[in-house]
């Protein structure tokens, strides 16, 4: 992939990763993703933004060749993750006098991550600036979008602002900007979800800061880059509000069909009561779809058979994600089967101790479902739509 001109002296200078399909071992992709760098030529100094994946160094190093760029002053980097980082010591390597300008937090994580001489930094704090010439660098720090250490970066004259992780998509896609906002809102949304949501607190007052700038773009380092800031500013402000949805999630394993039957009953009750309801089938799902599905969710509910004392590891992996995700639902209940005991109910309990949710009374049976087992799960989805008309979302 080329570099692509901006505006005039700005390029991006990234790589695209068409057929990455796993993220830190942990996210999927499929729709792979691009790293985003961005070369800014001022009339005295050149900056470059962010570098890329250590598996897209060479890209990254050929886009700035072919600019014929003889020098950089400045490597801007905004996040230490590999994936932003990792390519700054051939960076370095090839334009050897160049200053990195981070924060004190970043530089202490790029130097364990890369090994990288101290003297090599520039520390900048809130707020301060950095001049091109004709053009000013200003950076903001942003900590917990993401990691402690991230900072964004704005550039005054051409109003744009790089936001490294912060309002990006994992999305491979052959286009420099947004064309297509349904499709970018949905990967957005995903991405956060997967990696913005534990930090929904933080992230409310930094796009409150992001409104108040005035803006002409927005430059994530994944995904494209949007000439309506508005459009995901929009996004943002909703998806880290207290609103949730009229929605119940269920994640679900079921080993020989008691649970799925449960399952099924709770669906058809829901949406009689005009609940939407979104089934996961963790041995077959898509963790990423499960996570998008929890931005907005007010209930959720987590179906499990008994395996041996406790609930399935399908189970038990979902709702650790469920955990650490801190997703903003107001309500959870436990519905499953069991042979002998056990006591899944309460170690799925025990689990959700990040959110902040009012757990429903349980609906566990021993053995297969009977019709006194489907009453109870008729009063569970009273139960749920009485809490639904209580929070005004009915």
């Amino acid at each position: 992939m080329v570099s692509r001109e901006i505006v005039r002296g700005i390029y991006w200078t990234g790589a695209i990763d068409f057929d990455r399909r796993l993220f830190d071992e942990l996210i999927p992709l499929p729709n792979g993703t691009s790293y985003n760098s961005y070369l800014i030529s001022g009339s005295e100094k050149t900056a470059l933004i962010d570098t890329v994946d250590p598996t897209k160094e060479y890209e990254l190093l050929s886009n700035i060749v072919k600019l014929n760029v003889d020098r950089i002053d400045y490597v801007v980097i905004n996040h230490a993750e590999q994936d932003h980082s990792g390519s700054l010591p051939m960076i370095l390597e090839f334009f050897p006098d160049a200053v990195v300008v981070t924060n004190e937090k970043c530089k202490d994580l790029l130097i364990a991550l890369h090994h990288l001489p101290a003297n090599q930094f520039r520390i900048i704090k809130d707020k301060e600036t950095l001049s091109l010439g004709d053009r000013t660098l200003e950076f903001f720090m942003t900590p917990w979008t993401h990691w402690p250490e991230t900072q964004i970066t704005y550039l005054r004259e051409d109003k744009i602002l790089f936001t490294c992780d912060l309002f990006g998509s994992h999305m491979a896609s052959s286009e420099l900007y947004v064309t297509n906002e349904a499709e970018i809102y949905r990967s957005a949304k995903r991405y956060y979800a997967e990696i913005m949501m534990p930090f929904r607190n933080s992230i409310k007052g930094y796009v409150e800061m992001v409104k108040a700038l005035p803006l002409v773009m927005i430059a994530p380092s994944h995904g494209p880059i949007y000439k309506r800031p508005q459009l995901i500013l929009d996004a943002y402000t909703d998806w880290v509000s207290d609103t949730v949805k009229n929605e119940v999630v269920i994640a679900y394993v079921s080993m020989h069909g008691s649970t799925q039957k449960m399952v099924e009953h709770l669906i058809d009750a829901l949406i009689a009561r005009g609940i939407t309801v979104k089934p996961f089938n963790l041995t077959r799902t898509d963790t990423g779809e499960l996570a998008l599905s929890l931005v907005d969710t007010a209930t959720v509910i987590i179906a499990t058979p008994t395996v041996l004392f406790g609930p399935h590891p399908q189970v038990v992996y979902a709702t650790y994600l469920a955990n650490m995700l801190k997703p903003k639902f107001r309500f959870a209940s436990v519905i499953g089967s069991y042979g002998w005991g056990g006591k899944a109910v309460e170690t799925i309990q025990k689990m959700l101790d990040h959110v902040k949710v009012e757990v429903i009374e349980p609906v566990m049976v021993k053995g297969l479902p009977d019709e006194t087992t489907f009453q109870a799960l008729n009063r569970l989805a009273d139960e749920i739509l009485k809490k639904h008309k209580e929070i005004n979302i009915v």
